[in-house]
């Protein structure tokens, strides 16, 4: 009987899919789909050259422009540093002279200084200008404990895909015979200076459903990238397959790993040995966080039963332990948030483990220490009442960086010694707009259920409650992803110091209240995701904060998803909504860009039962005639290899023949963050602040 329930599963399975492939065959919008075809590419050229004079010919613009390239590019940012195994600090920096970027390094005691000196590494613009190449940095995966050698990786354009190139930086030169990967989405890490561990395409039949690698090799110095060996090979419904390498606080290999994904929340963790791979007993809810001491530190997203551990907490279990016998190995506790906290950032120096945590959406940080009678723990008197981001530690040492900032605040970079607690603020950010004349409240909403959301809204100190504020909300509301306090430039220099309110509400799908608070948004719950965001809209209406034609919306990828909703639910809610590189046409999500790695998020349309939830919010579908839509702003870019751009380019489509008006803009370049270099960020957030301007305040 089982075996029969199976096949028929299994049948009606098939029937869907071959359904969805017939509807997708016979779609009249299909040669949208085609990321640089010719007709697609004509058709988002065409709504450019429509939609842009629309915005750029408005006064405004010119200013907004000028203000967000003065931020983006100014140069008296605060550096991100991270600690580097040869005892520099590492720095990835843009300017207006360096749009792509230069990585460069110094030492703590210049950054200390008023004018650190910089010392290039590379220099992105100069390679990109010699290669004739649209270079964009993704970053780079180096080998410890020196960091000598790093595999560069290079995307065309801003795309999820990068080209792999061996750098040496004690010479500064891309290694002459050394490891170089052709462009593809890849997973990557060392082994040892001769040997790297890579999931890349591999030819016909290696790349999942979601456009990830599910083959890992081992490649060895001085032989071509063909002559790989296979190492562990997952399946082609999987989401990714990637290495793991466990290294000592020295750099020596204690453990390798295989991290395969089978959902995009789902991981299982196999220990590679002589005799094979061995299959780690942790919950497929569970990240591994990193190694201290002999002791595998990693976060539960759902409860250990056997472990007696629960879902939010983070713990450890001893490597010898449990390499010897996978199955008696016990874990211990370190940390289990309360109800009102999430583990937003966790990091190892050489003896401690440091935690940022949130608490009803402010930070704090803690450092634990191992010892004989288990974890003990102590905080970091950092500044309260604000967003504190763990930052890159010492191997050598207990020094750990901290950011902290806050919507009003500008951000500030800490020194601490997490052995003795010892702080030192190493940097300040100028402010970049007047927040004098502002303050930040958090207050809170009621979902339709009952629940609770909170939100935070910076607004005039003596702004008028008569629904006349021009309010412009954001949010996200998937994937666990927490909306931190923030200190946003040109939020405030283009939109608060121009008469706008600010607003980010906390909405179920993120993590700002653990687990538990993202899982009360997937699959067939997804409609309390969006049931908060329009409590929230609600709640600033009754509150006479703003008023539906006062009141914009803005949101990108998983929140292009919302705005889609919103317009489509409650267009009578807002009279601007922004919709940046979005997920829109739901219902065929999974075969496009990197879209089947989200099913563990939406469902699977394919299966008739999650395809009904889907289709009760899918935006394309439940697009009418005859509805108030105001007119929106979509953005996507040409080369988003994640969120496809046919999301995008099908809602302007499907609404212009609706008889709706729109903007569209369509950048070339991008990936997913729709800019490829500090000029095109400009150019986006000014047309967007413009809109807005439009839209709110004419």
């Amino acid at each position: 009987m089982r075996t029969l329930l199976m096949a028929l599963t299994m049948t009606a399975a098939a029937l869907t899919a071959s359904l969805a492939t017939a509807q997708t065959v016979q779609d009249p919008l299909a040669w949208l789909d085609e990321i640089e075809g010719d007709r697609a590419l004509a058709w988002a050229r065409a709504e450019n050259a429509r939609s842009l004079p629309v915005l750029q010919s408005d006064p405004r613009y010119a200013g907004l422009h000028k203000s967000a390239l003065d931020i983006v590019t100014a140069k008296d940012r605060i550096p991100g540093v991270g600690f580097s195994g040869d005892g520099t600090l590492g720095n990835f920096w843009q300017d207006t002279d360096h749009v792509r970027g230069l990585w460069r390094r110094t030492t703590l005691d210049s950054f200390r200084t008023a004018e650190p000196v910089w010392e290039t590494v590379l220099d992105f613009d100069a390679l990109a200008k010699a290669e004739s190449k649209n270079w964009v940095y993704k970053g780079a995966t180096c080998l410890a404990p020196a960091d000598r050698y790093c595999l560069v990786q290079l995307s065309d354009g801003g795309k999820d895909a990068v080209t792999l190139r061996e750098f040496d930086t004690v010479t500064k030169t891309f290694v002459e015979g050394g490891f170089v990967a052709p462009d593809g989405k890849q997973n990557v890490s060392w082994l040892d200076k001769d040997t790297v561990l890579i999931a890349r395409d591999w030819g016909p039949g290696t790349m999942t459903k979601s456009s990830y690698p599910f083959v890992l090799k081992v490649w060895r110095r001085g032989t071509p990238l063909s002559a790989a060996t296979e190492l562990y090979r997952g399946t082609v419904d999987d989401v990714s397959v990637s290495p793991a390498v466990l290294r000592d606080a020295d750099g020596v290999v204690q453990a390798v790993m295989v991290a395969r994904s089978p959902s995009f929340f789902e991981t299982e963790y196999f220990l590679l040995t002589d005799q094979g791979p061995i299959r780690m007993p942790f919950p497929t809810r569970s990240s591994l966080q990193g190694l201290l001491n002999g002791k595998l530190v990693f976060s539960l997203d759902e409860d250990w039963a056997a472990q007696d551990l629960k879902q939010g907490d983070l713990a450890a279990i001893d490597l010898e332990a449990l390499t010897a016998d996978p199955a008696k190995a016990r874990a211990t506790l370190i940390l289990r948030p309360t109800a009102a906290q999430s583990i937003e950032g966790v990091n190892i120096s050489r003896n401690r483990l440091i935690v940022g945590l949130i608490e009803n959406v402010t930070g704090k940080a803690l450092v634990f220490t191992p010892g004989a009678k288990g974890w003990t723990s102590a905080p970091l008197d950092l500044p309260t009442n604000v967003t504190i981001g763990v930052g890159s530690t010492s191997e050598k040492d207990d020094r750990v960086f901290f950011t902290v900032t806050g919507y009003l605040t500008p951000s500030t970079l800490w020194l601490a010694d997490a052995a003795t607690g010892k702080l030192e603020k190493l940097k300040s950010a100028p402010p970049k707009f007047d927040a004098s004349t502002h303050v930040v409240e958090q207050l809170w909403a009621t979902s339709k259920d009952g629940t609770k959301v909170p939100y935070f809204i910076v607004r005039p100190k003596g702004l008028k409650y008569d629904g006349s504020a021009p309010t412009l909300l954001y949010a996200y509301g998937g994937f666990q992803q927490s909306m931190k306090p923030g200190y946003s430039a040109t939020v405030g220099k283009l939109w608060l110091e121009n008469g706008g309110v600010y607003v980010v509400a906390n909405i179920r799908g993120g993590g700002e209240f653990g687990p538990a608070w993202h899982e009360a948004g997937l699959k067939a719950n997804r409609q309390r995701v969006y049931d908060d965001f329009f409590a929230v809209s609600e709640d600033l209406i009754a509150r006479k904060i703003t008023s539906p034609r006062r009141l914009g919306i803005m949101g990108g990828s998983n929140g292009g998803l919302l705005m889609g909703v919103a317009l489509t639910q409650r267009p009578e809610l807002y009279n601007a909504i922004v919709i940046q590189v979005p997920l829109f046409d739901m219902l065929g999500y999974t075969r496009l860009g990197a879209g089947a790695s989200w099913v563990g998020e939406y469902g699977d349309p394919a299966i008739p039962e999650e395809r009904a939830w889907i289709a009760a919010y899918d935006p394309y579908s439940n697009l009418k005639a005859g509805k108030p839509y105001p007119q929106v702003f979509i953005e996507t870019s040409t080369k988003d290899d994640r969120v496809h751009p046919a999301h995008a380019r099908r809602a302007g489509e499907r609404l212009g023949a609706l008889g709706y008006g729109y903007l569209y803009y369509e950048n070339i370049d991008g990936g997913h963050s729709a800019a490829a270099n500090l000029g095109e960020t400009a150019t986006r957030l000014a047309l967007e602040y413009t809109y807005l301007m439009q839209r709110l305040m004419d």
